[in-house]
């Protein structure tokens, strides 16, 4: 379930940002640069979680 509301969540957060910085830059909103950047998020996401540890640190007294 974690997966399916990153993917969500990703998928309207880069669309967000994606329609404000081409409005910025006075271009057109193309919908297939949102959608890579989409993936391209949600995956970059997936891995930074598997690569940070999850157990807590062992407090090692000096």
């Amino acid at each position: 379930m974690r997966y399916l509301w990153t993917v969500i969540w990703s998928f309207i957060l880069t669309h967000m940002l994606t329609y404000v910085v081409s409005s910025m830059l006075g271009s057109s909103y193309n919908l297939n640069t949102a959608n890579t950047l989409s993936v391209a998020v949600a995956v970059l996401i997936f891995v930074v979680t598997a690569i940070i540890p999850d157990e807590p640190v062992e407090n090692t007294h000096h």
